[in-house]
């Protein structure tokens, strides 16, 4: 069996910039309040930290101070994924020195590579660090899926442990499950999906919801795992409006809005990203009336 690095709810946590670059009083601010919130891990410079828009200094900095809050309290996950494998490995080993107790690597995008490329990408990463690796799977971005045969032979490298799985497609969560076992962990990478993957043998998720719901979305997998099955499909099934209206432009574009509304000064993503539009906004905001008075 796998190294498990977290059981339960791991947020994605959002990136706030301003004119000086990353806001780190109210990142600080955010990661605390979902560590207070049962958060059981936080993922940092991910997709929704908006990796893609910041230098390799901000990305460090923001990592530290991620494991600076944090403390040991919970799992601190970094994102260092990248279309160029020699530079994704340098990358990596520069923030293993930085106290994370993992690396989510996101699938190579544009470049689109093979099933044997993906394989060869990942092996070679994996031979070069020490730290567990979370694969992250999200074809609707890269363009890149990881099939489930590719999922079993990487599964086979001591230090790759985990997968994000955005795919959004059960049959193919089921057969990650099926032909892997024990041996791959597997994370639901959509909200609307977190208790139909824990249903396949996942083992939580990689959230947005929790940015907005940390608590909520924490008892919900713990309510699964905990055999109330009929209550965490009520959760499931309750967010679900809340869920669209946070995907209702590209992520991260309605969550940075929704730490906006919960009164964080978030900001607005960094071009190409744009602020979420006002008819969307409303809707959101109505939305989060509907969980917080």
């Amino acid at each position: 069996m796998k190294k498990i690095l977290f059981k339960g709810c791991g947020t994605a946590i959002s990136t706030p910039f301003d004119e000086n670059g990353v806001n780190f009083k109210e990142f600080e601010r955010l990661v605390e309040n979902q560590i207070q919130n049962k958060v059981d891990a936080i993922i940092v410079c991910g997709t929704t930290g908006e990796a893609s828009t910041m230098t390799t200094e901000e990305k460090l900095e923001t990592i530290k101070c991620a494991v600076k809050i944090s403390n040991g309290r919970i799992p601190i996950i970094a994102g260092t994924g990248g279309n160029n494998t020699k530079q994704v490995i340098e990358y990596s080993k520069k923030v293993e020195n930085l106290g994370v107790n993992g690396l989510l690597i996101v699938t190579p995008y544009y470049n689109k590579c093979t099933q044997k490329g993906l394989i060869e990408h990942y092996t070679e990463i994996a031979k070069n660090v020490s730290l567990p690796i979370i694969l992250y799977s999200v074809a609707s971005r890269t363009g890149v899926n990881i099939e489930p045969k590719t999922c079993l032979e990487l599964s086979k490298i001591e230090n790759i442990v985990a997968i994000k799985e955005a795919s959004g497609n059960l049959s193919q969560v089921a057969e990650i499950a099926h032909l892997c076992g024990d041996n791959l962990n597997i994370y639901s990478g959509n909200d609307d999906q977190i208790v139909p993957v824990l249903s396949l043998g996942g083992i939580g998720v990689i959230s947005v919801l929790s940015h907005v719901l940390p608590e909520y979305t924490h008892n919900m997998v713990q309510n699964f795992f905990d055999g109330d099955i009929k209550e965490a499909t009520k959760m499931q099934l309750d967010a679900i409006p809340l869920v669209k209206a946070l995907f209702s432009e590209v992520n991260p574009i309605p969550v940075k809005e929704a730490l906006n509304i919960l009164g964080y000064n978030y900001g607005i993503p960094r071009l190409p990203l744009t602020k979420l539009s006002e008819d969307k906004e409303n809707i959101l905001r109505n939305e989060i009336k509907k969980f917080i008075k």
